[in-house]
């Protein structure tokens, strides 16, 4: 275990911070506009194929002095080298935190204790672009000597979210005649449909987990073996159409997939920090091998950055120091992505859990429960839809809500006039949240309408727009594999800057353990009908009721 850390409300920098917050809590933004015309340069940063402009927000010189300071007092410099270094920061489990490893390429060694992990991660990778050429060639096929046209991925949590995002934000790269399928929840409609777009004649199924006990995985997979052998006839078949991701290859090997088609996963990787591991599979099925490694590439960059720059111009510091700002010194619970580019349509849903999992804690490393707030809730959607659905609540509801807007400058498939309505809105809304409207600008506004006297007075509360609503913008120039990696290596590395300022372990989730083991027992209460071994009444009566209604013994 790490040496006692005193919690980060002791220290000189948030006692400042706090009472900083007091002096320009009722600043508004447009008038820090106003004041000073170079803020976009003073605050704004370039690197990796991305531009972060943070100036609408809520801040001044002062308060990013603080925020650093408050870095420093941390020790976060200390704590990146620690975890590029191999250091077992994970204490809860004594595990390093080497995904970074993963993406490392041939920038020389990367230590996990004695060990320098890159030879085990360059023969993973190397396996993987021997399997991926097989099946884009058409080497590897099926039982029935039919190409492999259909990949689904059998998995869930990091083993799901990571790869679903990159498949479908890479979608312009995709192989032609491949589609791929994800399948992770243990309802079986999402097995069925994905099972009734495919072949099984030419269908590769890529079961994820690094246990290869998970409950919901396992369930899939062995339903998806049964529905191969019985279209096919042939229980070898199983060699031909399965995959396996794991640290269990003995168990992956029991369940009918050869040794050659087992893929190494390492304790020193986190489920949701594993899409550049061989969980990232689907994905160089998808795109190939150059692609992936360019996916890798993009990533390894940020790490570099990340690792290197001054903290003052590092865009994941920024980025995780501003969050701490909003949740801690402002009491804002949740934090909206939105991304107006519809290739990153499910980045939000892969942020949710990189974030949650990672940070919604209520412990220090050292287990003391603290006395502050921690992760907000993270959520968003696709910002063009999210105008006319949510934004209501951005503009004109009673919270806090800082946002990400991340924009192409050019769309994946672009027609004509789409490119620059698309951008329009994304920057119209950030600078909507930002300014605001004042009362004479709505006076004005509903003047020009025909409005007047009484009736414009009675409208005039409904049409206000406070504005000071802070958010980034994140632009690029065009998605590909190489800027989707520095994208994702930002947000995960900035996880990691809040979780050291909050003196929390980011890399356990103990959290999720205890809903897995209450469900094995009330499986087997289920099965067994011994309802009695249930103590609380509510959870008795519902299995009452369901056991009442079920059909499954007739099953």
């Amino acid at each position: 275990m790490d040496k006692h850390t005193p919690l980060p409300t002791s220290l000189p920098a948030w006692l400042q911070l706090n009472i900083h917050q007091s002096k320009i809590e009722r600043l508004h933004m447009r008038d820090l506009f106003a004041e000073d015309p170079e803020r976009f340069q003073r605050f704004s940063v370039e690197a990796c194929g991305l531009l972060l402009d943070y100036s609408k927000n809520r801040i001044v010189p002062e308060t990013m002095e603080l925020l650093l300071d408050l870095a420093r007092q941390v020790e976060l410099p200390c704590w990146i080298e620690r975890m590029f270094s191999g250091s077992h920061i994970n204490n809860t489990e004594d595990r390093a935190v080497l995904h970074v490893a993963l993406r490392h390429g041939s920038d020389g060694a990367l230590p996990e204790g004695d060990s320098d992990v890159m030879p085990a991660v360059q023969r993973v990778l190397e396996q993987m672009d021997t399997l991926t050429q097989a099946v884009e060639s058409g080497t590897w096929r099926g039982h029935t000597g039919k190409r492999i046209r259909t990949i689904i991925n059998i998995g869930i949590g990091g083993s799901d979210l990571g790869p679903v995002l990159a498949v479908e934000a890479l979608e312009r790269f995709h192989h032609e005649g491949m589609q791929a399928h994800f399948v992770s929840n243990l309802d079986s409609s999402q097995l069925n449909q994905a099972l009734a777009q495919s072949d099984p004649e030419s269908t590769l199924f890529l079961i994820v987990s690094k246990s290869f006990t998970t409950q919901e995985t396992m369930c899939n997979a062995a339903s998806a073996q049964s529905w191969l052998i019985q279209y096919l006839g042939d229980p070898t078949a199983v060699s031909s159409h399965f995959l396996a991701v794991t640290s269990k290859p003995e168990l992956a090997m029991a369940f009918g997939i050869g040794p050659k088609s087992i893929f190494e996963m390492w304790d020193w990787v986190g489920g949701r920090y594993s899409l550049w591991s061989a969980v990232g599979l689907s994905i160089a099925l998808m795109v190939g091998m150059k692609h992936f490694r360019g996916l890798l590439a993009g990533a390894h960059e940020m790490d570099k950055h990340f690792r290197t720059t001054p903290l003052e111009r590092n865009l994941p510091v920024i980025l995780g120091l501003l969050g701490i700002w909003y949740r801690n010194f402002f009491s804002a619970g949740s934090h909206a992505i939105l991304p107006y580019d519809y290739a990153l349509r499910t980045l939000p849903r892969w942020a949710e859990q990189v974030e949650m999992e990672s940070n919604g804690k209520r412990v220090s490393r050292d287990g003391e429960t603290v006395d502050y707030a921690t992760c907000p809730v993270i959520w968003g959607a696709s910002g063009n839809n999210g105008q006319h659905a949510f934004f209501q609540l951005l503009h004109q509801g009673t919270d806090l809500i800082p946002a990400d807007f991340l924009a192409a400058i050019r769309c994946q498939e672009a027609w004509p006039g789409h490119e620059a309505a698309l951008i329009a809105n994304a920057l119209a809304q950030s600078r909507s949240l930002m300014v605001g409207r004042t009362d004479e600008e709505m006076r004005r506004s509903l003047k020009e309408s025909g409005l007047e006297g009484e009736a414009l007075e009675a409208m005039l509360p409904f049409r206000e727009y406070p504005g000071n609503q802070p958010s980034n913008t994140i632009l690029y120039e065009r998605l590909n594999p190489r800027v989707l990696g520095s994208i994702l290596a930002l947000y995960e590395h900035k996880v990691f800057v809040q979780g050291i300022c909050w003196g929390i372990n980011s890399f356990d989730q103990w959290g999720v353990e205890l809903g897995k083991q209450v469900a094995k027992g009330l499986l087997r209460d289920i099965q067994s009908k011994q309802l009695e071994r249930v103590r609380d009444g509510s959870t008795m009566g519902l299995m009452a009721y369901v056991r009442n209604k079920s059909k499954w013994d007739k099953k």
